[in-house]
């Protein structure tokens, strides 16, 4: 890094990918890493050449601030590469930005997100950034935090009902969107003319989902990893309860919610495995009757195949059995036959079955002792 004169001072330009805040007199080979990149991307075709005669894709990604990427046409004949500091369009005036994909890559990242290729909505991309195109945007994103900061105390003494989350500047300095999330429609109107007269600046407000505000801020899940939505996740889908019920959860919102109190989106990830592997279980609404007493299900240990069952009237004594024996018992009980008990039925070869009956017995007994406490 020293031999490209880089600047290592604070890195305001973290969120945009940077290692470190670029340096307008010096060379920017190096500056733009992938660590630093939400919903960074994976060139696999980089080291494959293009076959004879075939012409280079005219369009690349371009990275903004946090998870923001669009696409824009090259203008001119010139190489690009990815991590190039870029001037392309906006309205009004021009932007920077970061190049992260290039080639046929793009071209696939265009298909993915249904963007057509000789669409006339594609961007132009002008040029390499000048030194002064870079000093500009230096200068720009300096002044987010302190727009963000004086926009809050504005709002406040506005009494809007709105919670701002983020502020990003254009390249050119003319511009500034304004992140914010509310639960209703909020009138920013007088908002607007005091943050243009107090930053001279051509203001755009956007709203934001409170998930969409979890992406942009980033955080540490409950997992101990970076959350998803800052990471990877391009999309959410909608999260039910009933995922948690297919995977036997106890419905706690305090655990099933995310830092954006919404149901975590990772509930859905082995949604479908559970699914699968629940075709093959029982009912389990299905009462169990033996001699002994009927019998009603407890809980389930899916990829276990287990089921457990108690008693109605000892609902101490947890029994564990497979699918196959409950199915086995189910059998019987329509034949209008009744074994002499479930117990006959476990398999003792297996030691995690009796270490975790006991383990339910003890969670009862305790559960009876508070009980007893109340009344």
């Amino acid at each position: 890094m020293s031999d490209n004169n880089i600047n290592t001072e604070h890195n305001s330009f973290q969120t945009r990918g940077c290692c470190c805040k670029p340096n307008s007199n010096g060379n920017n080979k190096g500056v733009y890493n992938k660590m630093y990149c939400k919903l960074s991307d994976h060139d696999w075709l980089e080291h494959i050449s293009l076959p004879t005669g075939m012409k280079r894709f005219d369009c690349v990604e371009v990275r903004f601030k946090n998870s923001r990427k669009d696409f824009y046409r090259l203008q001119g004949d010139f190489e690009i590469h990815v991590g190039d500091i870029v001037a392309v369009e906006a309205s009004p005036g021009h932007d920077i930005g970061i190049v992260s994909l290039i080639g046929e890559s793009a071209r696939i990242q265009m298909k993915r997100k249904e963007i057509t290729e000789n669409s006339e909505k594609i961007k132009k991309l002008y040029r390499r950034a000048r030194p002064s195109d870079i000093e500009k945007w230096i200068a720009s994103v300096d002044k987010e935090d302190k727009t963000m900061y004086r926009t809050k105390q504005i709002t406040r003494d506005l009494d809007l009902e709105m919670k701002m989350n983020d502020v990003e500047y254009q390249g050119d300095g003319t511009k500034a969107v304004f992140y914010y999330t509310a639960e209703d429609r909020v009138d920013f109107r007088q908002l607007i003319k005091i943050l243009a007269e107090e930053f001279k600046i051509r203001i755009e407000m956007r709203q934001i989902g409170v998930r969409q505000e979890a992406a942009r801020l980033g955080g540490i899940g409950s997992c101990g990893r970076e959350l998803c939505c800052a990471t990877w996740m391009c999309s959410f889908n909608s999260v039910t309860t009933n995922s948690a019920r297919t995977q036997q959860l106890s419905l706690n919102p305090q655990k099933l919610a995310g830092q954006c109190s919404k149901l975590k989106c990772c509930l859905n990830f082995e949604q479908d495995a559970y699914i699968d592997a629940l075709k093959n279980f029982p009912d389990n609404t299905v009462v169990l009757k033996t001699k002994k007493g009927e019998a009603i299900h407890q809980k389930t240990d899916v990829f276990k195949k287990t089921m457990w069952y108690s008693y109605t009237d000892e609902p101490a004594n947890i029994v564990g059995l497979s699918i196959r024996k409950v199915k086995q018992i189910v059998d019987m009980n329509r034949k209008g036959k009744r074994p002499e008990k479930l117990e006959n039925f476990v398999n003792n070869e297996d030691p995690k079955n009796d270490f975790e009956n006991v383990v339910w017995q003890d969670d009862l007994n305790r559960f009876d002792k508070k009980k007893r406490k109340r009344q």
